[in-house]
C-alpha cells in the first residue's frame, strides 16, 4: 500500500532569510522586497534585468537599485546574471550612516561646491569611508543623507548615499536643490536614484543650482507634464512615459499654441485616417498649420475641411486654390505627408 501526502503549494517553497523579516522588513519599500522574492525564487538561473521588469512591471532603474540594496547589506551575492545567498558568516545587517570617528580635522565647505559646473564625464563616486568622513565634517552633507531617506521613503544604501554627495560635491548642487530634485522625482514615480543623478547632471549643465533657479525649472516640468497628461487623455491612450518628441510637441501645443483637447482629438483623427496610425510629426504639422491660420476651435477645423475638400472636387488648380481665404500655395495634404518618414512617436 502506498501513500502520499499532497502539500499543495507547498510542494514547491523557496527559503528567505529570517535577517530580511528581522532587519530590513519596516526599512524596505515594495519594489525591493518584491525584487529580492523574485531573484531568492530564482536563486541559481540565469536571468537579466528586463527578466525582472517584466514580470513585476518595475522600471528597471529601480530594479538595479533594489538589487544593488540587497548586495550592499550582504543579503546576496551576484556574479554576472546569477545570484546566490550571502556567506554563512554574513550578518546582512543594513548599513547605517553613521560618522565615522576621525582624528583629523574637520575641513571646511569648499567654495566650488556651489559654482556651476559643466559636466563632460561621470566622475567616479566617493567609497563608502569618505563618505562617512564628509558627514562628520558637514552637517549638511549628514542632514542631506538623512533627508533623503524621508524624502524617498526609504533606507538608502551607501551607493545611494555615494551618488548624492557626488552630486553635492562634483555637480555643484545645494542640499536644498538635491533635496528638491528628489522630492520631484518621487512625485512622479521615479523615485530611483539613477534617475535622480542623470536629471541632476542636466541641471548642473543648465546652471541650475539655486533654490529659485530650482524652482523655476519644476514649474516649467510640471507644465510640461501636465500638457502631456492633456494630451494622452485626449487621445484616449493609456498613461505612459511620453517619448522625446511627444515631450517636446506636448507643451507646445497646450501651453503655447493653446490647444484644446477637442482640437488635439481632432488632430489625431485626422493623423490616423492620413496614416493609417500615430504619427506625431504628422499631427504636429496638422496642428502648426492650424495656428498658423487662426483655426481654433472643432466648427473653424470643420469649415477648413469642407472648403479644402470643395477645392478638391471642383479641380480648382493649386495656385488658385489661394483664392479661398488665403490658403497656403503649397498642397497642404502633400505639406502634412512630409512628415510620413517620422515613424517614432
Amino acid at each position: 500500500m502506498s501513500l502520499s501526502i499532497n502539500l499543495g503549494a507547498w510542494n514547491s517553497v523557496f527559503a528567505v532569510p529570517c535577517s530580511v523579516v528581522d532587519n530590513h522588513l519596516k526599512l524596505v519599500g515594495a519594489v525591493q522586497l518584491k525584487v529580492l522574492l523574485w531573484m531568492l525564487r530564482h536563486a541559481g538561473e540565469t536571468f537579466e534585468t528586463k527578466d525582472i521588469a517584466d514580470t513585476l512591471g518595475i522600471e528597471r532603474a529601480d530594479i538595479d537599485d533594489a538589487m544593488s540594496y540587497w548586495q550592499e547589506v550582504g543579503l546576496i551575492s551576484i556574479d554576472g546574471n546569477s545570484i546566490s545567498p550571502a556567506p554563512a558568516n554574513s550578518t546582512a545587517e543594513p548599513a547605517p550612516f553613521q560618522p565615522e570617528n576621525t582624528q583629523q580635522e574637520p575641513k571646511p565647505e569648499h567654495d566650488h561646491v556651489h559654482e556651476t559646473h559643466h559636466i563632460l564625464s561621470r566622475p567616479e563616486k566617493p567609497d563608502s569611508e569618505f563618505v562617512a568622513k564628509r558627514m562628520a565634517e558637514s552637517k549638511e552633507i549628514s542632514c542631506l543623507m538623512q533627508s533623503a531617506q524621508e524624502v524617498l521613503g526609504r533606507l538608502i544604501s551607501e551607493g545611494d548615499a555615494a551618488t548624492l554627495l557626488l552630486i553635492h560635491d562634483n555637480y555643484g548642487l545645494p542640499s536644498d536643490v538635491i533635496i528638491m530634485l528628489m522630492q520631484y522625482a518621487a512625485n512622479i514615480g521615479k523615485g530611483n536614484m539613477r534617475y535622480i543623478e542623470k536629471v541632476a547632471m542636466n541641471w548642473a549643465d543648465e546652471g541650475i543650482v539655486t533654490h529659485e533657479k530650482a524652482e523655476e525649472k519644476l514649474r516649467i516640468l510640471t507644465e510640461n507634464q501636465k500638457a502631456w497628461h492633456t494630451v494622452e487623455s485626449a487621445i484616449g491612450i493609456s498613461h505612459r512615459t511620453p517619448s522625446k518628441r511627444e515631450e517636446t510637441y506636448a507643451p507646445v501645443w497646450i501651453n503655447e499654441w493653446k490647444f484644446s483637447p477637442e482640437m488635439i482629438r481632432e488632430a489625431y483623427d485626422r493623423t490616423v485616417d492620413g496614416t493609417g496610425k500615430y504619427q506625431t510629426g504628422y499631427m504636429n504639422r496638422i496642428l502648426e498649420r492650424w495656428h498658423k491660420e487662426g483655426i481654433a476651435t472643432p466648427k473653424q477645423a470643420a469649415e477648413e475641411q469642407t472648403e479644402r475638400n470643395s477645392a478638391k472636387k471642383t479641380g480648382m488648380p493649386k495656385n488658385e486654390q489661394t483664392a479661398v481665404k488665403n490658403k497656403p500655395t503649397f498642397d497642404i495634404d502633400e505639406y502634412e505627408r512630409t512628415s510620413i518618414y517620422d515613424t517614432k512617436r
